[in-house]
């Protein structure tokens, strides 16, 4: 087709030519006006044709960049007296907007699908722009918030003033827990936000999911875990302290001899009452013992975050559970890679963590030989900062992994109770204070790991 247009217009171009070389010839050695005239207009005729004939590729040009521009795919390229020469063309040009309309088809119906998905997702989905315009609703936001439509985000106070000032200040990759009251009905609403840019505009894409009933019945269950354990522990003290009691009364009760002024006791009552009463005195102490211990789990500081080393945090804790370590025969051993590992939190928790895994490990390994404990620091390939107690010792049963977490729960290795109950408890609120978490992996005959993840 190009080729056929060069030719068109080269074609034309020799006949202008020819015409004007004529003119010239009559003009300058004949006097034939007339033919003169005729071919003065003649090639008036043929620079007006190399005109039209130039401008019919600018127009379908023309035609063809607009219909780009403006999205407009409905019309056809086609011949119209246009010459042969354009046929190509008209095909070519018609070729590209087919394509363009099949990618648009395809964009529309992914625009589509994710609508769908979006509008049909279980979790509630708000988005909204830098001006607090609400660009996004979806159907399970609608239900959640009881409403048909939001229009701006100051919308969301006359839903709930505290749901409003929270989805404000959330910022991007931030996760957050609220408890609002929306027609009487009260939400546990799992919040999490993101922010983007599309077209030069900042963006906030806020997730919305009602946890409250998993939240109760999580609150409920820890309850009655705890509540078991407080009454088993309650009632190994109680139960001698009243048998006792009362043992003591029916010995008073039985062997006292009235005399004038007072009353006597033989000297095995004297004793059998002393051995009571010595009893009911240790039990009583372990009583308050449960309880300062019980307080001191709900009363942890918050932690007050500074930088350190965290092989000279593992060396520390090392050397002051070496000798304890030593007398099972157990042997404590440190890597960190890289030895420059730094991390920001409160390190005298996080040792008080450490102490707590590695005396839980000694115990665990008192009846083993050769007990190995491996306190390992490292990055994941996450980029977070990660701490490992190891040990190899006979590893936690499927069913007790996270028994062993809730306060008070003293069940060991070898089905005896032991410790306090609440240094893994203990441990593991000290890491969610800092956000972090403290996750048990262990095979039965394996050992076990502690890890810290901040």
């Amino acid at each position: 087709m190009i080729k056929s247009f060069r030719f068109g217009i080269i074609l034309r171009i020799l006949m202008l030519a020819a015409t004007l070389l004529l003119v010239c010839y009559l003009v300058l050695e004949t006097e034939y006006y007339v033919s003169m005239v005729i071919l003065g207009a003649i090639i008036v005729g043929q620079v007006i044709a190399l005109i039209r004939y130039l401008e019919r590729t600018n127009v379908l040009l023309t035609r063809f960049l607009e219909a780009i521009r403006y999205s407009d795919f409905t019309g056809a390229f086609r011949n119209h007296g246009l010459g042969s020469n354009f046929d190509d063309l008209n095909a070519a040009f018609s070729d590209v907007i087919e394509k363009f309309k099949e990618e648009r088809s395809k964009k529309e119906e992914s625009i589509r699908y994710l609508e769908t998905v979006v509008q049909h997702i279980g979790i509630g989905l708000v988005c909204f722009n830098g001006k607090g315009e609400v660009v996004l609703l979806n159907t399970a936001a609608k239900r959640l918030f009881k409403v048909a439509t939001l229009r701006t985000l100051d919308s969301l106070k006359n839903i709930s003033g505290s749901l409003y000032k929270t989805v404000k200040k959330q910022k991007g990759g931030n996760r957050s827990l609220i408890r609002v009251t929306i027609q009487n009905e009260t939400l546990q609403l799992a919040m999490y936000a993101t922010e983007f840019r599309m077209r030069d505009e900042a963006y906030k894409l806020v997730s919305f999911q009602n946890i409250h009933t998993e939240l109760e019945e999580k609150e409920m269950e820890a309850w009655q875990n705890l509540t078991q354990v407080l009454a088993h522990e309650i009632m190994n003290s109680i139960t001698p302290i009243s048998s006792l009691s009362g043992t003591v009364k029916m010995l008073l009760e039985e062997n006292m001899v009235p005399r004038e002024h007072h009353v006597e006791l033989n000297q095995e009552t004297i004793e059998d009452v002393t051995d009571a009463l010595t009893t009911i005195s240790n039990r009583s102490q372990g009583l308050m013992r449960f309880v300062n211990s019980y307080r001191d789990f709900t009363q942890i500081p918050e932690p007050s975050y500074e930088l350190f080393k965290v092989k000279e945090a593992l060396d520390r804790t090392a050397s002051l559970m070496k000798t304890e370590a030593a007398k099972e025969g157990i042997q404590i051993k440190v890597e960190v890679d890289p030895e420059s590992l730094e991390l920001t939190a409160d390190p005298h928790l996080v040792e008080q963590v450490l102490i707590n895994l590695v005396k839980n490990a000694i115990r665990v390994l008192s009846d083993q030989e050769d007990g190995v404990i491996l306190m390992k620091g490292g990055i994941e390939e996450s980029g977070k900062v990660i701490i490992q107690i190891q040990d190899n010792g006979p590893g936690v049963k499927k069913a007790m992994k996270e028994k062993i977490f809730i306060p008070f729960y003293t069940v060991g290795s070898n089905g005896k109770s032991k410790g306090s109950g609440i240094g893994l408890s203990l441990s593991r609120q000290i890491m969610r204070l800092h956000g972090g978490s403290l996750i048990l992996n262990s095979e039965t005959g394996k050992g076990s790991t502690f890890t810290l993840r901040f």
